[in-house]
């Protein structure tokens, strides 16, 4: 598979993986097998993120080190994610009214197990109130948030202590130079995790299709259609316009982040991908105290 692109593996590996969960649909044997695979692969990108959002907000903050100018970079990067993500709510709505996409889909086909999660999850966000919010950013203790994978949090403690290093000026720079190694490390070690990724693919879609067979999966179509319609519209409209306002096409983009968006489409993490991004987004010529910053704090 070396001759081939990791788009070109992850795609290959999405089909296998539907082929193979359709012939071995219902048996739970070949299920118990292929998940352990999957699995692996969600722990390895699990694993990966936490350093690298740390190493690169500390980076991102030490290294602008002008208050004045981290304060600027700082609001704007909120007030776009503000009026992006508003848009896109809108959007979404918009599509579930006019497409109706739940419609026929029949729940009983849904194991409790399966969708138990999703609702805990949405419960749980229902009773959380503005303030419990804010106050759940500040870590308690920052070394449980990091066992957590709790990204607010983390988040929150890197800006604080990038802030500290640069304000302690040539002392701080040792602590600067070790989490810049520390980046260089999370990158390499990325770039090895992602070999790993046709595998990890296969296996989740195959274990997917296997448990939940292709017959069981159409119905959801129109959801799926719907989804990613809706998606495809607000990508090319919406981030299309804003693209072109600072002078980029957005299928220039796309073209140049295709993997990372096959490989976060079919795992259904975007956490897979993050390092990537960060290091493509500074090829193409991005300012690395810019990149470092919005793009972990975005996830």
């Amino acid at each position: 598979m070396k001759k081939f692109g990791l788009a070109t593996q992850i795609f290959v590996a999405l089909v296998l993986g539907i082929v193979v969960g359709a012939v071995f649909y219902g048996n739970k044997t070949a299920i118990s097998y292929i998940t352990p695979i999957g699995d692996i692969f969600i722990h390895l990108i699990k694993m990966i993120v936490v350093p690298i959002v740390i190493s690169a907000l500390i980076v991102a903050v030490a290294g602008v080190g002008d208050m004045k100018k981290l304060g600027k970079l700082g609001g704007k990067t909120i007030l776009y994610f503000e009026i992006i993500t508003t848009i896109a709510i809108l959007m979404g709505l918009l599509a579930a009214n006019m497409f109706q996409p739940g419609t026929g889909v029949d729940m009983s086909n849904l194991q409790q197990s399966d969708i138990s999660s999703y609702k805990q999850t949405a419960d749980a966000t229902e009773k959380k109130g503005f303030a419990e919010t804010i106050v759940h950013i500040v870590p308690k203790n920052v070394f449980e948030s990091i066992a957590q994978g709790d990204l607010l949090p983390i988040i929150f403690f890197s800006v604080l202590f990038g802030l500290g290093v640069a304000a302690i000026g040539e002392k701080g720079k040792p602590v600067f130079n070790f989490f810049e190694g520390v980046l260089e490390a999370m990158f390499w070690v990325t770039n090895q995790v992602m070999k790993f990724a046709p595998f990890g693919v296969f296996a989740l879609i195959a274990v997917t299709v296997a448990k939940f067979g292709v017959a069981t999966l159409l119905p959801l179509g129109k959801l799926v259609l719907a989804v990613y319609v809706t998606v495809i519209l607000f990508v090319v409209i919406v981030l299309g316009i804003n693209a072109r306002m600072v002078g980029v096409n957005i299928f220039t983009l796309i073209k140049i982040l295709k993997e990372e968006l096959i490989l976060s489409f079919t795992t259904a993490s975007s956490e897979a991908v993050l390092p990537n991004i960060m290091r493509k987004m500074e090829e193409f010529g991005c300012p690395k105290a810019v990149a470092s910053f919005v793009i972990p704090t975005g996830y």
